[in-house]
């Protein structure tokens, strides 16, 4: 089984079997598909990965205050201290909370446990699914040595073969290597392998995790060249980035347009507002001109827009005395908004919504939002 976007989408994730073939996350679909013809595809729900997501960090916050999300289904749990609280070892309290989600909640989670986020997060690869795994401080080196360079955390497939034209093709190789000869060869690279090599990490567990952009995209089930159409289907990317941007309480400084080219070239344009905004016509206005300069004729596969350089709404804003534009659309927006959540997201549109061709038949579900 594979869970991803249609044959010009990407795999979100797969079974393990399905993972034997080489299916992998984030791969084109139409790759995951050639390695695995008989796979079932499913269409990825992502409000549900939220709303599961959201209940398992409730229960996660029962064991301990000091959470850090990492992704939508992952996060470091300090549980420093906690047995007072719990009466019992943080691997028992874990064990529970393990039993715990699959009970109430109906998934399985795996899990590591250890002295540092460096070797939970190794120990939490070891026994998938629902596995459970423990590296103690004094057994670090060892557990560490016969594994290959890429079980490093960051070290991704060019520096792992980098580093294997260089010799190192275990943890262990790095265990032995010199750290002043990492540190000339790879920078401050070099000095973070050496350190993790040798179950090395003083990283602390961080509760807040800033929020850098949100944004919403989709892939096109046929590539469009159509200018006037490409800005019907970023309209509604605007609105739902812009709906996304005032629930969350946010502005934005900077409005990111993305588009991908049909040989899978990303482009990217940015434009800095004079002053920040979440409305939809705030950033439709800025990609919409963007994209007219970067369409040169070009037929897309996909199209994304963003706001990033956040703040929290209220901040650095200032009102205009004698009132202006933004004012004028921000009361409309707002209207909308509550007619839409009196109604559903259908009950009132604007006319820019609406394509000279049938969307429905072009491009995907706008399932592919993004929020760093």
């Amino acid at each position: 089984m594979i869970v991803g976007g249609e044959v010009r989408g990407v795999v979100t994730t797969a079974c393990y079997i399905a993972r034997t073939y080489g299916v992998r996350s984030a791969m084109p679909m139409f790759r995951a598909l050639k390695a695995c013809p008989h796979a079932i595809v499913i269409r990825p729900n992502f409000q549900k990965y939220s709303n599961v997501a959201r209940e398992v960090r409730l229960l996660m916050q029962n064991l301990t205050p000091i959470v850090e999300p990492v992704s939508i289904d992952e996060a470091f749990l300090d549980l420093s201290g906690t047995e007072r609280i719990h009466k019992m070892a943080p691997s028992a309290a874990l064990a529970r909370f393990q039993r715990e989600i699959k009970r109430e909640i109906g998934i399985s989670v795996s899990i590591g446990l250890s002295c540092n986020k460096f070797l939970a997060k190794t120990a939490s690869e070891f026994d998938k699914p629902n596995g459970f795994s423990i590296i103690g401080a004094a057994e670090a080196k060892a557990v560490l040595a016969p594994l290959p360079v890429s079980s490093i955390w960051g070290v991704g497939a060019v520096t792992a073969r980098k580093l294997k034209e260089d010799g190192f093709e275990t943890i262990g190789d790095l265990q032995r290597a010199d750290p002043a000869r990492l540190a000339k060869r790879y920078g401050e690279t070099g000095l973070r392998l050496a350190n993790l090599s040798l179950g090395r990490d003083h990283r602390r567990i961080s509760t807040s995790r800033e929020t850098k952009s949100v944004s919403s995209e989709t892939t096109f089930n046929s590539d469009i060249k159509d200018v006037d159409e490409l800005k019907s289907i970023l309209w509604r990317l605007a609105e739902r980035t812009s709906a996304r941007m005032k629930a969350s309480g946010l502005i934005g400084r900077v409005v990111t347009l993305k588009l991908k080219t049909h040989d899978f070239k990303t482009i990217t344009r940015r434009h800095t507002l004079q002053k920040p905004a979440n409305l939809a016509r705030t950033a439709y206005d800025a990609a919409a001109a963007m994209l007219g300069e970067a369409s040169a004729g070009r037929a897309y596969r996909l199209i994304g827009v963003g706001y990033s350089d956040l703040l929290e709404a209220g901040e650095d804003t200032q009102v205009d005395l004698f009132g202006d534009g933004d004012d004028k659309m921000r009361r409309e927006e707002s209207a909308i908004d509550e007619i839409r959540r009196k109604f559903g997201d259908g009950a009132i549109a604007l006319g820019r919504s609406y394509a000279k061709k049938p969307l429905r038949s072009r491009i995907k579900d706008d399932d592919g939002e993004n929020d760093e």
